[in-house]
């Protein structure tokens, strides 16, 4: 069923095997298992990939439904696991992975040996019911049901780039001047766009001259002198290879949230972790 609903939602083998981390020809065999077990085709193959059959469709809501009771299954069996040893597996933003977690999971470590962590770099939202994450970290107030959240951060933010980069160019004094700088952005991601628009910046995608949906590639873009970019200050302070630039101007800042299952966040480890979690973003803000 997990197989036949990965493909059934992504619609290709291939991005299925990416979300189970299966290979394609693994995946496809598995497909033909569940087929042959039925007795009947469940998908067609077509140019852009694989299409429910009717057969497929009329098993799509069952199976979905399956799913969602395993995974309350299994919250209510962690729901009663009382230990403090043992994994938890947290869920982040690829750029507080690589930058603000690996600092705060160590000393977790060292004061926890019997916790083991999964660390999880991800953009995606991170399915909490499934267990894909026991807590996840969050740039936005989550609105998925049984749930817990708390509002830990607001991280403020700065503008950034090189001194190899302000080399080549004049130092901004004025907004015009800033806005006449080169930019690294993100590609599809709008976010940036979004935040700089709240700023009072009306931009497009083409206004970035490099771009990049890889938050950590995105900093080292900026570092490696490719123009101005936008850091949260707990990250771009620290770092010798970049310089603040026009430090009073105003930038919204950016809420960190922690959530999850309000089963799982009552498993003694999950609540260490999350408590630790809440203590090292809060020194943040």
């Amino acid at each position: 069923m997990q197989s036949f609903l990965a493909v059934a939602e992504t619609g290709s083998l291939s991005a299925a095997g990416r979300a189970l981390g299966l290979s394609q020809p693994t995946l496809g065999r598995k497909v033909r298992e569940i087929e042959d077990t039925l007795g009947t085709e469940l998908f067609q193959r077509h140019a852009k990939g694989l299409a429910l059959t009717e057969t497929g469709q009329a098993m799509l809501a069952p199976a979905q439904a399956m799913r969602e009771a395993a995974g309350r299954l299994a919250l209510v069996a962690a729901g009663e696991d009382r230990g403090l040893s043992g994994p938890v597996r947290i869920t982040a933003s690829v750029v507080v992975s690589h930058f603000l977690l690996p600092e705060v999971l160590a000393r977790l470590r060292r004061e926890e040996p019997g916790i083991e962590i999964d660390l999880v770099a991800s953009d995606s939202s991170e399915n909490l019911l499934f267990r894909e994450a026991d807590i996840a970290v969050r740039m936005y107030r989550p609105g998925q049901l049984d749930v817990v959240t708390r509002h830990v951060a607001d991280l403020q933010m700065g503008l950034y780039c090189s001194p190899t980069y302000l080399e080549r160019v004049d130092r901004p004094t004025t907004e015009a001047d800033l806005l006449a700088l080169d930019w690294v952005g993100f590609d599809r991601n709008e976010m940036i766009i979004r935040g700089m628009t709240e700023a009072g910046w009306k931009v497009s995608r083409a206004f970035f001259k490099l771009r990049t949906d890889d938050q950590a590639a995105y900093w080292q873009l900026v570092r490696a002198g490719g123009g101005v970019g936008i850091m949260q200050q707990a990250i771009g302070e620290p770092d010798p290879d970049v310089e603040r630039m026009m430090p009073n101007l105003p930038l919204p800042h950016l809420p960190v949230w922690l959530t999850a299952h309000e089963e799982v966040r009552r498993v003694p480890r999950v609540g260490r972790v999350w408590d630790a979690l809440v203590a090292a973003f809060s020194a943040l803000s």
